[in-house]
C-alpha cells in the first residue's frame, strides 16, 4: 500500500486513509465481537439503525446470533435439573436427556456436572454418532423438540418446564417434556433420526 501512495505522489493520503480505516472499524467492531455490554450493544445498534444479521434462521431476537448464543444455556440446564432431581431416585438413571440440537447438548454436557446431570444425547451433527448410550426411551426428559415431533415416538408427553432467556435466539425458548411410553425403543429409532443441518 506504501508503494501505491508514493508512486502516485499521494503520501499524503496516508494518513487521511489509516484513520478512515481506524474510524470506521471503531465504529464496526460493536457490531462485530461482543465488546459492549448488552443494554449498550442494543442502544448502540438502534441508534446505527442496525438489525441482526441471519446466520443461521430468519427468527431473531434483539441480539445477532454471535451475542445471543451466549445466553440462557445455564438457566436451561438448571431447569433440566430440576425435572431430572424431580424424578423418583429409582428412575433417573434410566432417564436420557434428549437435546435438539448440539447446542443444547453442549450445554447440558458442560454445566450438567454441577448440578448432578448425566451427559446429553443428540441426533444432531455429530453428537448422532454417540447414540442414545444405553437409554431405552422409557424415561426422557427432551429439550429442544415440539410435541408434535414428540407424538410419533412417544404414548407419553407431560410439558415439564419451560426456557426462555430474554437475549437468547428465539428458537432457544421452548416448552421442556418429560416423555415416556416409546412406541419403538430408542436403539431401533436412532438409526433413522439423524439430523444433519
Amino acid at each position: 500500500m506504501e508503494a501505491w501512495f508514493s508512486r502516485r505522489g499521494l503520501r499524503w493520503l496516508k494518513p487521511a486513509y489509516v484513520s478512515f480505516i481506524l474510524i470506521f472499524g471503531a465504529i464496526g467492531a460493536p457490531l462485530a465481537i461482543p465488546v459492549l455490554p448488552v443494554e449498550t450493544y442494543i442502544r448502540y445498534s438502534q441508534r446505527l439503525h442496525l438489525a441482526p444479521p441471519r446466520i443461521e434462521t430468519d427468527k431473531l431476537g434483539t441480539l445477532p446470533q454471535f451475542y445471543a448464543d451466549m445466553f440462557g444455556w445455564e438457566e436451561m440446564t438448571a431447569e433440566v435439573a430440576r425435572i431430572y432431581n424431580s424424578l423418583p431416585p429409582d428412575v433417573r438413571p434410566k432417564t436420557a436427556i434428549f437435546c435438539g440440537n448440539y447446542g443444547q447438548a453442549g450445554a447440558i454436557d458442560l454445566f450438567g456436572e454441577k448440578y448432578g446431570l448425566p451427559k446429553a444425547i443428540s441426533n444432531h451433527q455429530s453428537y448422532f454418532f454417540w447414540g442414545p448410550r444405553d437409554y431405552t426411551g422409557e424415561s426422557v426428559i427432551v429439550v429442544g423438540a415440539g410435541r408434535r415431533d414428540l407424538e410419533p415416538y412417544f404414548d407419553s408427553i407431560e410439558p415439564a418446564g419451560e426456557v426462555g432467556h430474554p437475549y437468547a435466539m428465539p428458537y432457544e425458548h421452548f416448552t421442556i417434556y418429560y416423555c415416556g411410553q416409546p412406541k419403538v425403543s430408542l436403539q431401533q429409532l436412532w438409526p433413522r433420526i439423524k439430523k444433519w443441518e
